[in-house]
């Protein structure tokens, strides 16, 4: 029984996908955040319940992409589309180019799956947290639509989360193998000021979220990197 709890989680975060992109094509962009959320959350524990029972294993590995790829890669794309066709320039084709997210995700989980530097960490902006970024977006529009639904904005903020993705940026893993401060320090330094950003400025604090991901990542490998030259 054990060693098919990690694949149910797995298939939980896939079932959350699949509902939160139903509500992204209805249009209703908030709801489908939250199942983001959900499959986020999902897709936290699966490995860390593996580890723990001491039953990974390769089925569970390819799963774990295929699920990623609807939640954190067809989903996102969806909420893209969407915002794309709210937008200020109207036309029947623009919204197509949300889909590119789809595509540089899918090169982003195949590059994953056959990269071997990337066991702890990552090289290139992970799904979950990009999906994150692109779920924020309707939150944001909210309060902020004339800067949100900007044509110019969003085709930009496509292009640079497409590059991201496939990029050769290092970024550290939010998976924790144990709860050591010492060995995860930059993770729960991390968290914590995550934590207060959301605390104050909720969802508008995601895009200031993943500018600190990446900026602590690059810190830590730079000086990780100066260390190991001592």
């Amino acid at each position: 029984m054990k060693r098919h709890l990690p694949n149910a989680i797995t298939c939980a975060n896939l079932f959350s996908g699949c509902i939160g992109i139903v509500f992204a094509f209805k249009g209703n962009l908030e709801t489908a955040a939250y199942f983001v959320i959900l499959s986020g959350i999902f897709d936290f524990f699966d490995g860390m319940v593996a580890r723990l029972l001491n039953v990974k294993s390769a089925i569970g590995k390819d799963l774990d992409s295929l699920a990623d790829m609807v939640s954190f890669g067809f989903l996102p794309g969806v909420l893209m589309f969407q915002l794309l066709k709210l937008s200020d320039y109207p036309s029947a084709y623009l919204p197509y180019l949300g889909f590119l997210i789809t595509i540089f995700s899918a090169l982003r989980l195949a590059k994953f799956n056959n990269d071997d530097r990337q066991t702890e960490d990552f090289i290139g902006l992970n799904t979950p947290m990009n999906t994150l970024f692109i779920c924020s977006l309707p939150y944001i529009a909210a309060d902020y639509p004339q800067v949100v639904y900007s044509s110019i904005l969003l085709i930009g903020i496509t292009a640079v989360t497409c590059f991201l993705l496939v990029s050769e940026i290092r970024i550290f893993s939010l998976k924790f193998s144990n709860l050591s401060w010492a060995k995860n320090r930059i993770k729960f330094i991390f968290l914590i000021l995550s934590v207060i950003l959301i605390a104050f400025l909720k969802f508008a604090a995601i895009p200031f979220v993943l500018v600190l991901y990446i900026a602590l990542s690059f810190l830590h490998f730079k000086g990780a990197a100066s260390n190991n030259k001592i």
